[in-house]
Parts: C-alpha cells; structure tokens; sequence
C-alpha cells in the first residue's frame, strides 16, 4: 500500500516538472509526513492543459452517500481497478498524478517494524498514478478527493512490503493525464512496478509513525533496529 509519503520541493520546481499554472491555493512546502485524509497535491488535466490543486487523500466517489467511506480509499489496486465499481469508470476520464519525492513503509521482523523511506536514487520529483471523484455534499458544496493506484512490488520494495505506489515513467506522465486518452489497455498497462535499480530504501526514525511529526527529523536516515 502506499500510507504516508513526503513531497520537499517548491513551487517553482513543481510548476517546471508539470507545465501549470501557478495555482491559487498556497503551497505549504516541505511535507516530511503526509497522511491519509490530509489535502495532497494533485496535477490533473482539464482538456487544454496541466493544473495543480489540492485534493483529499481518500476517494469518495460521487455515488456515495456520505464522505466516510474516503478513509478506506487511500489505495486502488491497479490488478482490480476495472472491476471495482468506485473506480472503473475513473480510469476513462478522472486520472491524476499525485507528486511525491519519497514514500514510507514499514518493514517487519518478528514483533518488530521498521519504517524505510524509499526515493529514487537521486532523490527527485515523482508522480504516483492517481484517480481523483469529485462528490457533493449535502448542502451543496464540492469535495474532490483522490487516490494512489498500487501495484506489486519491485525486488527493492519485496523485502519491505507487498505492495508499492504506481510511479509513472516521465515520458508516460502526459499520455496518463490527457484527458482524451481513451485506450484503457494502454493506459492500465503503465500500472507496473516501477525499476528497482532506479529506487532506494533507507531507515528512518519511528516518529514518522505519529501523523503529527512532520519535521526534517522524518527524513533523516537512522540506525537500522534489526
């Protein structure tokens, strides 16, 4: 699964990487702990061009009756996605890419965990596939929200966890936000592992645990506890 992650970069280096617009929300950078249910960045595409904004991590489909259910929709896995009601017809026409430099999990030993943040070997900007609904509220207002699609692990994240986010590719970020892309086999073929020899794990302290905590400290590599 894909439970916390950290995106450090700015603004500038946000609007560079996606070709947006500078948007209006402020930019609260750096995140060294985002969890579920929080507002994440999002790029999406509107049809003429790329935009970033904030969406909830937590998918609420817009045929649901109440916004409860977004806790259980941090995660969509990619093998199951056609065939999940609340997120079949998404993959057509609501895609998104959530930015991140690196992502948590937690390793297990026995009674033991050890939280490992996993980056690319040079610690750049990333985009995990994402799906995003947006869903009224019973008086009126909008609340959009997204979701990170995972798939099976990598040989780096298989000795960590049994799932890992979808990391698209740069030169599939494009083809997975257009928004007249309607090749679903092309498009759900993108959903794979991303190389382990371009990733790295490392151990971080266990204050990433507490959502709380969203300081440099998360970051910092520590001694291994097992």
């Amino acid at each position: 699964m894909c439970g916390r992650f950290t995106i450090v970069v700015t603004m500038d280096e946000l609007i560079r990487r996606y070709l947006t617009e500078q948007p209006m929300a402020r930019y609260n950078t750096p995140r060294y702990n985002i969890a579920p249910m929080q507002e994440v960045w999002a790029v999406i595409h509107d049809g003429v061009k790329n935009r970033l904004g904030e969406l909830r991590w937590g998918l609420v489909p817009s045929w649901a009756k109440d916004d409860k259910i977004g806790s259980k929709m941090i995660n969509a896995r990619a093998e199951t996605l056609l065939e999940r009601a609340s997120f079949k017809t998404l993959v057509g026409r609501k895609r998104a890419i959530i930015p991140a430099d690196g992502f948590y999990e937690w390793k297990k030993s026995g009674n033991s965990k050890q939280p490992m943040r996993i980056t690319l070997k040079e610690d750049a900007l990333f985009s995990m596939a994402g799906l995003y609904d947006t869903w009224q509220t019973p008086d009126g207002s909008k609340l959009s929200t997204c979701t990170i699609i995972t798939t099976s692990p990598n040989s780096l994240m298989a000795d960590i966890h049994d799932r890992m986010p979808v990391i698209l590719h740069p030169e599939d970020e494009a083809f997975w936000l257009d928004r007249s892309n309607s090749d679903i086999d092309a498009l759900m073929a993108l959903l794979k592992p991303y190389p382990a020899d371009k990733m790295r794990a490392y151990p971080v302290s266990p204050i990433v645990g507490n959502v709380k905590n969203d300081s440099e400290e998360c970051i910092a590599e520590q001694a291994a506890l097992f």
